[in-house]
């Protein structure tokens, strides 16, 4: 049983709902949140708008769908066997996405959009909490090895790494560089190294350190 708005591997189905998904991906690059409709994704898809809703139903639907698969793969988590070259190479990653028009585009697109989708704000809900418990195996490998004290957590260290990038896209609207992300991930590890991000155990009662 396949579920809705999901396609089957090859044939007409498929090439219809990859046409779909990137005609999305392109309109949340090109147009704010409230401008797009499915009549919209389906004239840039060059499909019957019918065809979309029977498919993904409305609006919300089928852009959560369409950026499941995008957002999963931007990202990759890296593993070189030291946090600090991990953490910069992740804030990299995440500067590489602010920092093409698209992908500023897109995120500016989800921030509004979660505000006027209750669907659209569960997608990024669910986004970013399977890529922390994604993100978290650095922070497991440097406690393992010595580098960051027992007990940091994952969440808020990888907070304190991409928070900076995405205030400066958001807020200050300014271009987010290599050199940006290269002093947001320096900053949140010495952060991180200090025990700002320890959470005492239970049995502790306060902060290690």
């Amino acid at each position: 049983m396949i579920a809705p708005g999901t396609a089957r591997p090859g044939g007409r189905t498929a090439r219809t709902a990859a046409a779909v998904y990137a005609a999305t991906v392109e309109e949340l690059s090109e147009r704010a949140y409230a401008d797009i409709s499915i009549e919209t994704i389906a004239a840039r898809a060059g499909v019957h708008k019918t065809t979309v809703y029977r498919r993904w139903g409305s609006k919300a639907e089928l852009i959560s769908r369409a950026l499941i698969g995008t957002a999963s793969s931007r990202i990759q988590v890296p593993d070189t066997g030291n946090v600090e070259t991990d953490l910069r190479l992740l804030a990299r990653a995440v500067q590489a996405v602010l920092s093409l028009p698209e992908g500023a585009a897109i995120t500016r697109a989800l921030i509004v959009g979660a505000l006027a989708s209750a669907e659209i704000a569960g997608l990024m809900e669910q986004f970013w909490a399977a890529r922390l418990a994604a993100i978290s195996v650095i922070v497991d490998r440097a406690v393992q090895a010595g580098q960051l004290p027992a007990g940091t957590d994952a969440a808020a260290l990888m907070h304190a790494v991409a928070a900076p990038l995405y205030f400066q896209l958001l807020v200050t609207r300014a271009l987010v560089t290599e050199s940006d992300a290269d002093l947001s991930a320096a900053a949140a590890l010495t952060a991180a190294a200090a025990g700002v991000f320890v959470v005492p155990s239970p049995r502790s009662g306060g902060r290690s350190g």
